[in-house]
This record gives C-alpha cells, sequence and structure tokens, in this order.
C-alpha cells in the first residue's frame, strides 16, 4: 500500500513539471491517466482490503477448525479409553458368566442326583414300609396259627403273645417240667407235638428257645439256675428236632436264669411265673435285612 501511494505522488510530481512544458491536451490526457490510476488504485487497495478481511477470517476458521479437531481428538482418547474399559468389564463378565454358568451346571447335576436319590429313597422306604407291614401280617398269622394249635391249654399252662414284633409262646415250669428237672413231661410233650406241627408247616418261621429260671439257687443234678435254664431249653430243641423233625437250622436254643425276669422274684406267684421257657417265633426277614444295610455294611 505505501509503495502504490508513493508511486502515485511520483506521477504527480511529474505531472507538475510536465503541465508546464506540455500542451492542454496532452496535460489532460495525463489527468485523466493520473485519475484512472488513482481509480486502479483505490480498487486495488479495496481488493486487498477484502483479501485481508478474507484472509483473518479463513485464520480464524482456521483455527477454530484446529480446536474442534483437537475437541475431536480428546473426545475420541476418551472414547477410545471407555471403549477399553468397558472391553475389560466385558471380558470380567464374560469370565463370571462361564463360572456362574459351570456352577449352574455342577448345581443342575447335583440337585438332580439328589432328585434320583430322593426317588430311590421313597421308592426304598416303600419297600420298607411293605416289608414291615408283611411282618406284621405274618407275626399276625403265626400268633393265630399257635392259637388255635394249644387252644386245649390252661392260661395258667401257657400264653401266646406278641412282643418286640415276635410271637412269644410262654410255657410254663408246671406244664414241661418237674421242679429242679430238664426232662419234659408227657403233657410238655403234647404242648410241643402240636406247636412243631405249625412249624412244619410253615418253613419260613424261625425258632428261639430261651430258658428261664426264679432266683432261688438250685441244688443237686445241675450246678446252678444258669445249668439248668440251658438244659431245659436243649432239651426243648431236642424233642422239636428229634421227635417232630423241626429242621434244627431253624433253632437256637440259650439259658437266662434268672436275669430275665417277668414279675418279681420276691413273691411265691413271680417266682411261679419267671420260671418258664419262652419259645419265640418270627418269620425270616432276610429280604428286610439286605434292605436296611447300608453299602459299608454289604462290603
Amino acid at each position: 500500500m505505501t509503495k502504490i501511494s508513493s508511486a502515485l505522488l511520483s506521477l504527480a510530481a511529474g505531472f507538475a513539471l510536465f503541465t508546464g512544458c506540455v500542451p492542454t491536451s496532452k496535460f489532460n490526457a495525463s489527468q485523466q491517466a493520473l485519475s484512472s490510476a488513482r481509480y486502479d488504485s483505490a480498487q486495488l487497495a479495496g481488493k486487498v482490503k477484502d483479501l485481508q478481511s478474507k484472509l483473518s477470517q479463513a485464520d480464524q476458521l482456521a483455527a477454530d477448525r484446529q480446536h474442534q479437531i483437537d475437541s475431536l481428538s480428546q473426545e475420541l482418547a476418551n472414547t477410545q479409553s471407555q471403549l477399553a474399559t468397558a472391553t475389560k468389564q466385558l471380558a470380567d463378565l464374560r469370565d463370571k458368566n462361564k463360572d456362574l454358568s459351570t456352577e449352574s451346571a455342577n448345581r443342575l447335576a447335583l440337585l438332580s442326583k439328589s432328585k434320583q436319590d430322593l426317588i430311590t429313597q421313597q421308592a426304598k422306604l416303600e419297600h420298607l414300609q411293605a416289608l414291615m407291614d408283611k411282618q406284621k401280617k405274618a407275626i399276625e398269622q403265626i400268633r393265630k396259627k399257635m392259637t388255635d394249635a394249644l387252644v386245649g391249654f390252661k392260661s395258667n399252662e401257657l400264653s401266646v403273645s406278641i412282643k418286640n414284633g415276635k410271637v412269644y409262646v410262654s410255657l410254663s415250669e408246671n406244664l414241661l417240667f418237674p421242679s429242679g428237672s430238664a426232662v419234659v413231661n408227657p403233657k410238655g410233650k403234647e404242648a410241643l407235638g402240636k406247636l412243631a406241627a405249625v412249624l412244619n408247616a410253615n418253613a419260613d418261621i424261625t425258632v428261639d428257645i430261651e430258658g428261664h429260671t426264679d432266683s432261688i439257687p438250685i441244688h443237686g443234678r445241675y450246678q446252678d439256675n444258669w445249668d439248668l435254664s440251658l438244659a431245659r431249653s436243649a432239651s426243648i430243641v431236642r424233642i422239636l428236632t428229634n421227635d417232630y423233625q423241626v429242621d434244627p437250622t431253624r433253632v437256637i436254643a440259650s439259658g437266662h436264669s434268672q436275669y430275665d425276669p417277668v414279675q418279681s422274684n420276691s413273691t411265691s406267684e413271680g417266682r411261679a411265673l419267671n420260671r418258664r421257657t419262652d419259645i419265640i417265633l418270627s418269620p425270616k426277614l432276610d429280604e428286610l435285612y439286605r434292605l436296611l444295610q447300608t453299602p459299608d455294611d454289604a462290603q
């Protein structure tokens, strides 16, 4: 801009000098040329100013764009950081979900096994209940058969009852033996014969024979009440197996001396009741015992 002004001044000075020595037509032409030059200079100055304004606007636009770029770059960096965090959280959630899926599968398997065990246990309990009902019915049938078979004997000679899930045929000393003896008398043998007939007709009945005495010490052939009680139960076993052909493998003999009384030994009546032989009958319970066995018991 300064250079253009200097050129115009130089041109005007030249015109001043020139007018003194040139004709009017040339002077007018020079004035016109000067005016045109001034106009062109003004136009050029306006364009320069417009260009400077546009350049300033361009610089501001560039600055704005750079600011936007910087903001976008920061936002991108923040987004990438958030994405990395989210990616890690997603990986953690997937791992946790995998662990939960495994745990859920294990629990479902355990639940399924527990359910199956419960079904098996329920079936076992139902089978056990059926066996117990069957046993109870069999016990009642044995009691009835024995009661019917021994109907001709007095109540003070023998009794038939159910105790502890078994049938007890309790025979008094007066029915079976003379005092202090282990030899069965004829009426006792008759009772044992009727009892043996029921046993032989029902092979699934097991037989426990228990000899009992009172507390009065014994003198004579037997050393003590232990010896007498065992001798009496052995005598009955021999009669049942030898005379009436009861299977010996079904029969067990034992002596209890005075130590399992049913009444007090302080009275004569109580001692009379304690001098007895119990023939204890029960159905075979092999299936029931097998069902009650645990796996460890079975090994």
